[in-house]
């Protein structure tokens, strides 16, 4: 089960790092966009450290309050549970 956990964050982290990068370039073209439920589910699921990493390494949605408090709060929490 433990494992279990590791891989899922790992691969969600993943996606939701390369989720940033990819809704970042759609917005600067213009192009539809990923909603925002979708980066807040893939956080939920394990993916928030990397959408937070995403965030910053992207500078997207940083201007957000709910994603400068809430990927970060996800990302703890998500920690905290694999480090229990």
């Amino acid at each position: 089960m433990e494992i279990f956990l590791y891989i899922l964050v790992g691969i969600a982290s993943i996606i939701g790092f390369f989720m940033m990068g990819l809704d970042k370039s759609y917005a600067r073209k213009k192009k539809w966009r990923i909603p925002e439920r979708t980066f807040w589910v893939t956080a939920l699921v394990g993916g928030a450290p990397g959408a937070w990493f995403g965030m910053i390494y992207f500078r997207h949605k940083t201007k957000h309050v709910l994603f400068q408090y809430g990927m970060p709060l996800l990302t703890i929490g998500w920690m905290l549970i694999l480090l229990y």
